[in-house]
């Protein structure tokens, strides 16, 4: 982690050791990096290069306003999701014409809540919510800054729960109808429409996601041309990954540099909704361990699941009793990254066997062409057990009907 590193065996978050806070503060306390928040978000502010930017953390990864107030004083803005952060991000002197409101569900009340101040735009992802924007705006005598959410239908290549955009995700429009609520804001004198959006996932580790949204983003811009309709950003949203155990992530000086290689020829400003990329890794949770029982770790599932030098360390300094691994860090045919695969190499970089405290078991599981058929022929025979309206063996089923 940034910034959090150890001396003569003590935790220090930069130059303060975490014991001493742990003895001031008392536990469970959280501990943050503003060094580290302040590189996460200089990485991007830094890396504009040929387009005007900005940089509009994501407030629900973290809303602190201790944090907030750290981030505005390094350029940021803020995106929010409710009335709730929008009332945080100006309690921490956020400037109104650097939020952006996105959200599928925002209340009427929360409207006005923007309106009333100032921000800089809606994300918009819906005719309903356009509408409804129009008649809150309306009503108070004021016009509302839109950003139109389009719906790239793109595949982030992404946890199935992170994924927010193909065409089949409850987010944002089509294109085609993006095009068609751009003309209603343009002939609507309670809304201008300002921007155009797009966000297709979270811990995105792989480039040709974002280009390709982009490049749709780029003929939506194409088409509002030929309709003299003219905006004043471009929103990408966030969704880059960061790295917890070995990803390879993208760094955010090769997503900028991928979006002004794409948006070479527009004039249009370039906005970006950070999140995770700047907050993970930027903190830690002090506890204190109040009793040590006899604790024995089983893992069965993957090796990545512990930490591989801490669990050594716990064992060999009996922290915990004992542990059964079955298992393991390196495989003969999954090296880790940057070395070569073995014959027979050993399960870890520490010697795990050395330690009296544990059970060592290879990781083996096998199927055969008949535990295959006789799966098969189970499933077959259930499927036909429930058209006949019986209950197969073991089948469990919810609900009334």
């Amino acid at each position: 982690m940034d910034h959090f590193h150890y001396k003569e065996g003590q935790l220090f978050a930069e130059e303060v050791a975490l014991r001493d806070v742990a003895d001031t503060y008392g536990t469970p306390t959280f501990v943050y990096s503003k060094a580290t928040l302040e590189r996460h978000a200089n990485a991007y502010i830094n890396s504009f290069k040929t387009m005007s930017g900005l940089v509009c953390f994501s407030v629900k990864a973290l809303s602190n306003i201790s944090i907030l107030k750290t981030l505005k004083k390094s350029g940021c803005g803020f995106d929010i999701v409710s009335g709730g952060e929008l009332h945080r991000a100006l309690l921490a002197g956020a400037d109104p014409k650097k939020i952006i409101f996105s959200g599928v569900g925002k209340s009427k009340e929360e409207m006005a809540a923007g309106i009333e101040a100032n921000i800089l735009s809606f994300n918009v992802e819906s005719q309903q919510e356009l509408q409804r924007l129009s008649e809150v705006a309306a009503a108070m005598k004021r016009t509302a800054p839109v950003a139109i959410r389009f719906n790239p239908n793109v595949d982030a290549g992404v946890h199935e729960f992170t994924k927010t955009g193909r065409g089949s995700d409850k987010f944002g429009v089509s294109t085609e109808t993006a095009m068609d609520l751009a003309k209603e804001c343009f002939k609507n004198d309670s809304l201008n429409l300002v921007g155009l959006t797009c966000h297709i996932g979270s811990q995105i580790m792989e480039l040709k996601g974002f280009q390709d949204a982009a490049k749709q983003a780029l003929e939506l811009l194409v088409g509002l041309d030929k309709l003299n309709i003219n905006l004043d950003f471009i929103d990408m949203g966030g969704g880059l990954g960061v790295n917890y155990v070995d990803e390879k992530t993208i760094q955010p000086y090769e997503l900028i540099q991928c979006y002004e290689k794409i948006f070479a020829n527009r004039n249009e400003r370039l906005i970006l909704e950070p999140g995770r990329s700047i907050s993970a890794n930027a903190g830690i949770m002090l506890t204190k361990v109040e009793y040590k029982k006899d604790s024995f770790l089983i893992n069965v599932a993957r090796g990545d699941v512990c930490n591989e030098e801490d669990l050594f360390n716990c064992l060999k300094n009996k922290t915990i009793s004992g542990a059964a691994i079955d298992t393991w860090w390196i495989y003969p045919d999954r090296p880790k990254p940057g070395f070569k695969s073995e014959k027979r190499p050993r399960p870890s970089d520490f010697p795990f066997h050395a330690l009296e405290n544990v059970i060592m078991t290879p990781h083996n599981s096998a199927h055969t062409m008949d535990s295959d058929t006789r799966r098969s022929n189970s499933i077959l025979k259930n499927l036909k057990e429930f058209k006949k309206g019986k209950k197969p063996p073991g089948f469990v089923f919810y609900g009334k009907n």
